[in-house]
């Protein structure tokens, strides 16, 4: 048994030892005597003593004299025989109902009450001894005694309970406890008091308590039907043996809170049960469910659930009775049975019920409106609950509207579309229908609620996908045109500079028409970005290394009232991407970031892995969870409005002055991004800044990579004599390819479609060495062509040129490696230098 320290007012006043009256009296006979002699001796003495000395010593008996009474009168002293002091201290320590022994620190005995003396006789004759000596004979003491001494020794107040054997079955306990007397100025005295109390009926009772409540311990276990309870927060806290039996738990090895009810309630099960009632309410219901094995079977089951609601509105512990339906019950009749098969059919459907009374307050539900509705906390109870409470402001009005045709009996009442608020809103469509009310019920209608938060998700995704890609389509097909117009006007003043010299006049006037087609060919490039038909190199890139190489530039870019952090994470994983695409979206939203803080700011670059464990708790619309590298680009800038953020990607969109930003920055950093395969999802609160969070794909490199091919030196002669088939149906861009080729010596067939292109070959009977085509032309387009080509003249090289990217046009066709590409819009020097590198299988240098 644990040793418990004594209580120190339990302990009575210390006993020490007094001189005895007899000699009190003696001292004061002494005392007179030696007054007397005195007195004598100065009536003897005669005038040998001068007067000095006889008013002297008369004065100091005079002072004594007048002390003393004073004395007397305060109640300073008095007096009082030791025998009466002697009397009270021993009737105050015999009359304690234990043994009781005073002893210095070593043993010796200074007092003992006769209770004490009582349990001593066994040991000595009459005469008290201490208490080690006492348990002497007893082994089973040895240790306490010990840890006794040794604390009396030590000043320290220690009590223990000692078993001592009397019999095979009979045992006697004793409390033995040792304290230090304090002297009487109250610090610890040299002696100590002992305690000896015979404690064995108290140890029998409280045995007979705990064999009384293992038996009912035990009955509980074993009783034919399943029992547990479950604390506020749905941890199952008791589970008996019969009921750990039918789920297949091992009780040795169960611990109250190791289990949730939600592992063994099926479905919104557990959300049932944590309802309860109202406040301050004790309710029982019979509830018909499944419970879940531990093998993940299903156990039919019949639950007695007593669940109550303390006064502050928190769920007590609940107090669930578990019959196992799975064998039936012999004699059960039929209507009974098809009521539990209801029952359990009714909290298992995915569909949230609800029975409502008058005011649109539950009376009674199923289990998934638990869930549904956000209550499966416990935090509140279901019943009495107002329904209008749990949705949206804006729908409530709605309902009532509903509630009151369903009270009216309507036939056809409009279903009602809501949001349940929360961290994380749900959406809702509830139907209500009215019942007709009949005896004590105090239902008024029914509600079914179905959770639509899946896909409203997906129809906004799907609307928003929809509509990005039409934009897509749009500003793929204006780039298309746009591509072909830049080529025609680029290639036409190359051959006019070719004719004008930089003294000419003109030669400033050409320079101006093709930088400003130039600029418009990068407005043109944007828009492909976000159509995602530009053409990509993709590459293994390691992304911390490059934007560190990039914080040079990036730091020029935003200016010196701006300061720009850069945070990498341990180990980032490689990605596979193009490295200029990828820098471009990152100066983009960096140059974005500045223009956002006008006084000023920081704008944050953040790195690191994203695993896929930790992708899968994103909320993020359309995010497919893989391992991902995350690049994060976050300002402490204005901030945007939800309305601004839905609208930031889409093409010629910008909340910019007129003339300081073209709207496609944003559209192209998407495109780029989403034609990587990775994702971007921007986060913005007002007047706190903004936070722009890109999801690269991790790529896992293979053992072997392919190798760039090694290329000869470049060659600058780009004259030839080779024949060549033009096939283009914009006459403009075919007069400047016809014109631009016939210039460096070579012979040009012109075709202005597919078909016009098979007739000139069956003409000249296949005799070029290169075909040069659109790949979106009327009739027969260049991938057609390129069949027919392919069947008759297999040997022909072919040279596609287009305004989309250039992985667009390679698909679909059976052999794409064999045919070259040339994006629009191109220079003079360009197709130039790409049909010397067909004709010569080497690549030639081009100036631009």
């Amino acid at each position: 048994m644990a040793v418990a320290p004594m209580d120190e007012d339990s302990y009575p006043e210390p006993m020490v030892a007094r001189p005895s009256s007899n000699a009190a009296l003696w001292r004061v006979i002494i005392l007179s005597l030696a007054f007397v002699a005195v007195a004598v001796a100065f009536s003897l003495m005669g005038d040998a003593i001068s007067p000095e000395m006889i008013v002297l010593f008369l004065g100091v008996l005079s002072v004594i004299g007048v002390f003393s009474l004073f004395a007397l009168a305060a109640g300073l002293f008095r007096f009082v025989g030791g025998s009466e002091k002697r009397t009270l201290a021993r009737a105050i320590v015999d009359s304690l109902p234990y043994g009781a022994v005073v002893t210095d620190r070593d043993g010796k005995i200074f007092y003992a009450n006769a209770q004490y003396s009582d349990l001593s006789k066994s040991v000595s004759k009459g005469v008290p001894v201490g208490v080690p000596r006492l348990f002497a004979s007893q082994p089973e003491a040895s240790e306490a005694v010990y840890r006794l001494s040794r604390a009396a020794r030590d000043g320290r107040a220690i009590v223990e309970d000692v078993r001592i054997a009397r019999g095979k079955s009979a045992a006697q306990w004793f409390r033995i406890g040792a304290r230090s007397l304090p002297d009487y100025d109250g610090a610890p005295g040299k002696s100590v008091i002992w305690t000896v109390e015979d404690i064995t009926r108290d140890r029998e009772s409280q045995e007979n308590f705990y064999v009384e409540l293992q038996k009912a311990i035990d009955y509980l276990d074993h009783a034919p039907a399943g029992f547990f309870s479950a604390n506020a927060r749905g941890r199952i806290q008791y589970i008996n043996s019969t009921l750990a039996d039918w789920l297949g738990y091992d009780l040795a090895a169960f611990e109250a809170g190791d289990l949730d009810l939600a592992e063994i309630v099926q479905g919104d099960g557990a959300g049932l049960l944590m309802g309860g009632g109202q406040d301050g309410a004790v309710r029982t219901e019979v509830i018909d469910l499944d419970l879940v094995r531990h093998d993940g079977t299903n156990l039919p089951v019949r639950l007695l659930h007593r669940a109550a609601r303390l006064a502050e509105g928190e769920l007590g512990e609940t107090r669930t009775l578990v019959l196992d339906r799975s064998r039936g019950i012999e004699g059960e009749e039929a209507l009974r049975a098809a009521e539990v098969r209801f029952s359990r059919f009714f909290n298992h459907t995915p569909i949230a019920i609800a029975a409502l009374d008058g005011a649109g307050k539950v009376v009674r539900t199923n289990a998934p409106f638990t869930r549904i509705f956000g209550l499966t906390s416990g935090e509140r109870g279901i019943e009495g609950l107002n329904v209008a409470s749990l949705i949206d402001p804006e729908s409530r009005e709605k309902l009532a509207m509903a509630l009151a045709d369903a009270k009216g009996h309507r036939s056809e009442i409009a279903p009602v579309d809501a949001t349940i608020p929360g961290e994380k809103p749900r959406s809702v469509r509830m139907f209500i229908s009215g019942v007709e009310q009949g005896g004590e019920s105090d239902e008024a209608a029914i509600l079914y609620a179905l959770d639509m938060t899946e896909q409203r998700q997906l129809e906004e995704q799907f609307a928003q996908g929809m509509k990005m890609q039409a934009v897509g389509q749009l500003a793929g097909g204006v780039a298309h045109d746009f591509n072909n117009v830049l080529t025609a006007i680029i290639g036409f003043s190359d051959l006019l500079l070719l004719k004008h010299k930089p003294s000419d006049p003109s030669f400033g006037d050409i320079m101006s028409i093709k930088q400003s087609a130039n600029r418009a060919a990068g407005l043109v490039r944007q828009l492909l970005a976000f159509s995602r038909r530009q053409t990509l190199r993709p590459q293994v890139l390691e992304v911390p290394q490059h934007i560190d190489d990039l914080t040079v530039l990036l730091k020029r870019l935003i200016g010196e009232h701006v300061t720009l952090d850069v945070e990498h994470g341990r180990d980032v994983w490689p990605i596979r991407a193009d490295l200029v695409q990828l820098e471009q979206v990152i100066i983009n939203l960096a140059v974005n970031a500045r223009d956002a803080m006008p006084d000023g700011g920081q704008i944050t670059l953040r790195t690191r892995n994203v695993e896929q464990a930790e992708a899968e708790t994103f909320t993020y619309p359309g995010l497919v969870p893989t391992d991902f590298v995350s690049i994060e680009v976050s300002d402490t800038g204005t901030g945007m409005t939800q309305e601004v953020m839905e609208k930031i990607f889409e093409p010629f969109f910008s909340t910019k002055e007129l003339g300081k930003g073209t709207g496609l920055g944003l559209s192209m950093v998407y495109g780029i991004i989403k034609q990587t395969g990775g994702y971007i999802y921007p986060e913005s609160e007002v007047g706190k800044g903004t936070t722009f969070r890109l999801l690269l794909p991790r790529h896992i490199q293979q053992e072997k990579e392919e190798v760039v091919k090694a290329v000869a030196a470049p060659v600058r002669d780009l004259t030839g004599n080779e024949r060549i088939l033009l096939v283009e149906d914009e006459e403009s861009v075919r007069m400047f390819s016809a014109r631009a080729l016939s210039t460096t010596g070579y012979e040009v067939f012109e075709a202005g479609s597919g078909e016009e292109a098979l007739e000139v070959l069956e003409e000249i009977e296949g005799k070029v060495d290169l075909i040069i085509s659109d790949v979106v032309m009327p009739e027969m387009d260049g991938p057609t062509l390129l069949t027919h080509v392919r069947r008759l003249y297999p040997g022909l090289k072919v040279i596609f040129v287009s305004g989309y990217a250039e992985e667009s046009v390679r698909q679909g066709l059976e052999d794409d490696r064999s045919v070259e590409f040339l994006p629009k819009p191109y220079t003079l020097d360009q197709i130039n230098s790409k049909v010397k590198e067909v004709l010569s299988g080497s690549p030639a240098a081009s100036e631009d």
